[in-house]
């Protein structure tokens, strides 16, 4: 992209909202620690603003096309008219449109465009439409009640455990009207919800019906109806729906996670659960609604439970590009430590579901550890489920390609759309978010958590506002530029997060860990002198009155750092992954001789690092000497040979053709399954 960049305001869908006049009665807690509103936020940022740019030109009109193409519209106007047969293939294909909806909201919101803003209009009339009466709403049902879906069950409800996914479009849907409401101020999308969102309260409670959402995110976005309305009835829903996990609608005694319930995460009460199990993306939705409800309730027992969870997901069971979810059987969490390689499954929704998470517990506990997964997660194993043309996806995301043994759940290429089109959809929604999570302010703290290019106008107080330019080349320059524009003089703290990969720390909890320990120290300047800073939470912490135009230069290392897994992690010993900075690299066939998986890093191997702008829309390669296994199978012999290994950013793989592709290297030859080949 040209050095002239168009500014961008950007919407933070997938943040929790500020309540606007809580109703008498409602909860009076919340997060204290609070988000910089989306339309504070001004990005020319070089890396995010051409991603969200695709996304707004490709990828969310490839969305709606695909959703018109496979018939997810015709099921609403099938059930418009209450006639016909359901279409597709699950009965959660609504949230597709209801995803799109609303990422496309924040688009509109940003980029104001007249044609797109009646194209959502119409679709909010034709999902209107569909709504029976008394506000239900789920197109799988409503087109022929007599002939629901096969994983409906006969009557509303009934199936709502398990696979009828009934609630888990209701949460979509109000996740879509919040969005849609808030960027653009029409009440249409928002009416719909709050019809659907009062059915479920007149449905479901203590001494109504009982329930624990199969698939949960009805908890979330009836938080976020609570707080756009104040009203206290969506809150307790919320908080119903969770405490209903761990009643007995599960053989409690059975071994299979989806009889037992753990599956579902259902399996114990959610205030006693301390292992992340089951389907990952149902847990990262849950645990998000948990730590919304520890905030709005001030309830002791969820922060301690989700304080446990999160302990055990980071320190057992992520993956070093921060994708979760090891087993393809289920989309699920495997036992502690279990992350294999060749049959990684690491769906896109789930690492979009840990950011979610993630930010939450940063909003709970202002500790910089969450920001580093959040980052870890957003620029390696989320980002590279869509591809660099914005209209091609990964469903899972690989940690090793081998062209003689490539799993069945591995996609070495990638997929215009799927039939359980989840991801595509998912990311839609979430990149439009992503600078919404770059400031945050606590009394008078402000938070500066992500480090991408921009203007944000800030405000400390309803009177006190303070204006932050920020400049930097990152990911691929640790030098950040930070002015300030104050009307007056004006004292606060400023916290800027100082990475755990530039303090010699892989990753919080320690399931990962540098090899090469000694780094560069990190640098802070006021007005280009050098300054000492308090560390407090992984932040270096700057107290002093600030005046116009006061500068900050943060500068963070960026040298090449071989990573290696804790033994525990049977998948990894011997082996050693690169990084520089946030960025997590891997080798791909096309820089490699067509081969990766016959590539050794033996111990002191050296990279040197390069920008190139001209190779996957920009990127910084790594370029270092390694070793090469050949292999004879005439003679049955086995030599080794010097070579050179280029490594690029494991978030660009698979945007250059099919092959080969690893993140972790051996340091020796040790597996046997290399001379199969």
């Amino acid at each position: 992209m040209k050095n002239t960049i168009a500014t961008l305001l950007l919407a933070a869908s997938t943040l929790p909202v500020a309540a606007q006049q809580p109703a008498p009665g409602a909860a009076t807690h919340d997060y204290m620690i609070h988000p910089v509103n989306f339309t504070q936020v001004q990005v020319t940022d070089q890396f995010w603003l051409p991603r969200i740019e695709t996304n707004r030109t490709v990828t969310i009109p490839a969305s709606f096309e695909r959703c018109r193409e496979t018939g997810r519209m015709k099921n609403f106007t099938m059930a418009a008219d209450r006639s016909g047969k359901f279409c597709t293939i699950f009965p959660f294909d609504d949230t597709d449109i209801y995803k799109t909806l609303e990422g496309a909201s924040y688009s509109l919101a940003v980029h104001p465009d007249p044609a797109l803003a009646k194209y959502l209009d119409s679709l909010i009339v034709m999902i209107g439409k569909a709504q029976e009466p008394d506000g239900y709403l789920y197109t799988a049902r409503t087109i022929d009640p007599a002939h629901p879906h096969a994983w409906s069950g006969p009557e509303r409800w009934v199936k709502e455990h398990e696979l009828s996914h009934e609630l888990y479009n209701s949460g979509h849907l109000f996740e879509a009207a919040v969005a849609h409401y808030e960027a653009t101020g029409k009440r249409t999308l928002l009416d719909i919800a709050l019809k659907n969102a009062d059915l479920l309260v007149a449905t479901f409670g203590p001494d109504k019906r009982h329930v624990a959402p199969g698939h949960e995110i009805v908890e979330m976005g009836l938080v976020k109806l609570y707080r756009i309305t104040g009203k206290k009835e969506y809150i307790d829903l919320a908080k119903f729906f969770l405490e209903m996990r761990g009643e007995r609608q599960y053989k409690k005694d059975s071994k299979n996670p989806w009889e037992n319930g753990a599956y579902y995460q259902a399996h114990k009460p959610v205030t006693e659960q301390d292992e992340v199990v089951g389907h990952a993306v149902r847990a990262m939705y849950l645990y998000s609604a948990m730590t919304d409800v520890a905030a709005l309730t001030g309830d002791t027992s969820y922060i301690r439970a989700v304080d446990r969870l999160w302990e055990n997901m980071v320190g057992k069971k992520i993956y070093l590009h921060g994708g979760i979810g090891a087993i393809g059987d289920g989309e699920r969490f495997g036992d502690n430590y279990e992350l294999p390689n060749l049959t990684t499954y690491a769906e896109t929704c789930a690492a979009i579901g840990s950011v979610y998470w993630n930010y939450r517990m940063f909003l709970l506990h202002g500790e910089s550890k969450y920001m580093d997964i959040l980052e870890r997660t957003l620029y390696n194993g989320l980002i590279s489920g869509v591809g660099l043309d914005g209209k091609s996806f990964f469903y899972t995301n690989a940690m090793q390609i081998w062209n003689h043994h490539t799993h069945q759940d591995m996609e070495p290429t990638r997929s215009g759309w799927f039939p359980c089109s989840c991801c595509p959809t998912n990311m839609a929604r979430l990149l439009p978010s992503v600078p919404g999570y770059m400031y945050a302010v606590k009394d008078k703290n402000v938070y500066v958590n992500l480090y991408i290019s921009g203007n944000a106008n800030i405000a400390l107080t309803p009177q006190q506002k303070v204006g932050i330019t920020q400049q930097s080349n990152y990911p691929w320059d640790g030098n950040i530029h930070l002015k300030l524009n104050t009307t007056k003089p004006t004292a606060f703290a400023l916290l800027l997060r100082i990475p755990g990969w530039a303090r010699g720390e892989a990753i919080p909890g320690g399931l990962y860990k540098f090899g090469n320990t000694t780094t560069e120290p990190v640098k802070v300047l006021v007005n280009g002198a050098p300054v000492d800073v308090t560390i407090d939470k992984g932040y270096a912490v700057i107290n002093r009155t600030w005046k116009k135009n006061d500068s900050i230069d943060l500068v963070l290392p960026m040298a090449v750092q071989t990573v290696m897994a804790s033994d525990s992690v049977k998948e990894d010993i011997g082996k050693v992954a690169l990084q520089r900075g946030p960025i997590v690299y891997c080798a791909e066939w096309v820089d490699n001789n067509n081969r990766t998986g016959n590539l050794l890093l033996p111990q002191g191997s050296a990279f040197s690092s390069t920008y190139q702008p001209g190779l996957l829309n920009g990127i910084v390669t790594l370029k270092g000497n390694g070793k090469r296994i050949d292999v004879d199978p005439v003679a049955l012999q086995v030599s080794t040979r010097e070579t050179g290994i280029v490594a690029i950013p494991y978030y660009a793989w698979a945007n250059r053709g099919k092959g080969e592709m690893n993140i972790w290297f051996p340091q020796k030859l040790t597996d046997v399954d290399l001379l199969t080949r």
